[in-house]
């Protein structure tokens, strides 16, 4: 299991502001926001870097154009910033039958599908997704990903680009989330992770060379850590909302 992805809501000017565009691309992040999926009812960015990226979506039309329910749903409540973490999986329907006996109201692994090209096409994704309950006291999900197979795994990479690699920038080092954790978002982070350790008001999660975080605060908002090893970029930063970027 790894960090794959995260999805975030976002205003439209983060994806035409020049201003901000052109900060982006001043921490060493290639962002080419007219590139990406999307239908009429939403549109969605792409940052690469390395073998993650942020998924930046901005829903046009109050239906959502086929983009997941539920996060139309937070969207046209007013909610951005961090909606979706993707984790990528070996086995999405091992991890799936885990967490249905642990008690964990986890949606079948199924493709993304959405309606295109004036409504008349059908778009399948190569992959799978199964979707856990959104946290009560963060505004967010956890949700599992696995790619169809290798070939798609490579096909996908041809179009991970332009990729903050070609700078330096290999990828996703550390997620840090700050907020409030209830009783049951505690019982989706033990059912779903099998290296964690708690102390006084934080969580860490390790995923191989990678960790996410949760650490207790009133505060609302996440930290994301890059790997960096360019020293030009080494410590710029950018914001998304109440997201910030580091390169470290």
């Amino acid at each position: 299991m790894k960090i794959d992805h995260l999805v975030v809501n976002v205003d439209k000017s983060f994806q035409e502001s020049k201003q901000y565009i052109t900060s982006v691309h001043s921490i060493g992040l290639p962002y080419m926001p007219k590139w990406g999926k999307g239908t009429k009812g939403f549109k969605v960015s792409n940052l690469w870097m390395g073998k993650e990226y942020f998924e930046l979506v901005h829903i046009k039309k109050a239906d959502g154009g086929g983009w997941v329910k539920e996060w139309t749903n937070k969207y046209n409540e007013g909610h951005r910033g961090l909606v979706g973490f993707a984790l990528e999986v070996e086995n999405i329907d091992e991890v799936y039958q885990k967490l249905t006996d642990r008690q964990i109201n986890v949606t079948f692994p199924e493709p993304l599908r959405f309606r295109w090209f004036f409504n008349l096409l059908n778009k399948t994704m190569p992959w799978r997704n199964s979707y856990l309950p959104t946290f009560k006291g963060v505004p967010f999900q956890f949700f599992l990903q696995q790619l169809n197979d290798e070939k798609s795994k490579s096909f996908m990479e041809q179009y991970m680009v332009p990729n903050s690699s070609e700078n330096g920038i290999e990828g996703i080092l550390e997620v840090t989330v700050y907020g409030r954790l209830e009783d049951e978002d505690r019982k989706i982070i033990y059912a779903l992770f099998d290296d964690y350790e708690e102390q006084k008001g934080a969580l860490n999660i390790a995923l191989g060379n990678q960790t996410i975080r949760f650490i207790e605060s009133s505060e609302h908002r996440v930290e994301v850590k890059l790997r960096c090893n360019n020293e030009s970029y080494a410590g710029k930063k950018i914001n998304i909302h109440n997201i910030q970027i580091t390169n470290t």
